[in-house]
């Protein structure tokens, strides 16, 4: 299939076709069955779409709703329709941008190949930072879930958008830390597990909330994780920003420059990014609420009926009161 030509210019619509089964220019798994149903039931509310970049390369974004924009970041292996719960919820109120990473989902991989930390963090933020520069005027409200908030952060550093308010969900880049066995299963990968070991025994390792919800998005996780060629790109990218030893990836030194509102949400029982990452956090940043929910690494899966208002709470300008 033939690329259609980029925008010239930022200040041109963007150029959209239509999400197609066999994935981005042949460069990504195509949609399995699990996330087509999913996407089926967002009809006609959320429109998924690949978007050309102007530099080249591509983003898919599930697109809907009116009004303030909101931009929904997922994390490392999953795709924008693990947000299911919370995309037609918050495109009520607002115009809803769930974005797949680069390398996740239906959006190829970069043409680079990351060698260090820094090259890694730009893999993934810079066609964001690109896709959304085209895409939205004016400010915009980011919410991101662990690599995702690390985009998220990233973003809101750089200052090429205008970010209004940002939700970090156990996000990555706000210290050094990570726990041991999330590393070796980050290391040993995600994705060669999920093909060799099944969904039973990825169950077990990650398991869904034990709800039909739950479930359903325990499954849509595991087709993400299990095509046949695996993320190898994104994969890579990821491994410089997660040593085996040693700190992680991270902007805590920075943390005091986020001048807009910040939420930050974490799970109390999360053994990837322990709680008190987000605890020194909240002593950084100027503007911040630290939300603390009974829930694991992911709260807006395991817990979504918590996280939900007060997301919708902070993103309709709620101030975030001290930690």
């Amino acid at each position: 299939m033939s690329r259609p030509p980029s925008p010239r210019s930022t200040s041109l619509p963007p150029r959209w076709e239509p999400a197609w089964k066999q994935g981005a220019e042949g460069r990504t798994p195509p949609v399995g069955p699990v996330e087509a149903g999913l996407l089926a039931q967002f009809a006609p509310a959320l429109t998924p779409r690949v978007h050309w970049l102007p530099g080249g390369g591509a983003l898919r974004v599930l697109e809907g709703g009116e009004g303030p924009p909101v931009v929904l970041l997922h994390g490392r292996g999953h795709a924008a329709t693990m947000w299911f719960t919370f995309l037609t919820a918050l495109a009520r109120g607002h115009r809803v941008l769930a974005v797949d990473l680069p390398g996740f989902g239906q959006s190829p991989p970069p043409e680079a190949t990351p060698r260090t930390p820094e090259d890694g963090v730009r893999f993934f933020t810079e066609p964001v930072e690109e896709g959304l520069a085209t895409l939205v005027e004016g400010p915009m409200a980011l919410v991101g879930h662990s690599l995702g908030g690390l985009v998220a952060l990233e973003l809101a550093l750089r200052g090429r958008l205008a970010v209004s308010r940002l939700a970090l969900v156990d996000a990555m880049g706000l210290g050094p830390e990570m726990g041991r066995a999330s590393r070796w299963f980050f290391r040993a990968g995600p994705e060669r597990l999920a093909r060799n070991l099944g969904p039973w025994a990825l169950d077990r390792m990650l398991p869904p909330p034990p709800t039909p919800l739950g479930q359903r998005l325990g499954a849509l996780g595991y087709e993400l994780l299990a095509p046949r060629a695996g993320r190898p790109e994104a994969a890579k990218a990821f491994g410089t920003l997660v040593p085996l030893t040693g700190p992680v990836f991270h902007r805590r030194e920075r943390l005091a420059e986020v001048t807009a509102p910040v939420l930050l949400a974490w799970g109390e029982r999360d053994e990837t990014l322990p709680p008190p990452l987000a605890e020194e956090a909240a002593r950084r940043l100027p503007q911040v609420r630290l939300l603390k929910l009974d829930a694991g690494h992911s709260p807006h899966l395991e817990r979504p009926e918590l996280l939900l208002p007060e997301l919708k709470a902070f993103l309709a300008g709620a101030a975030p009161p001290e930690s």
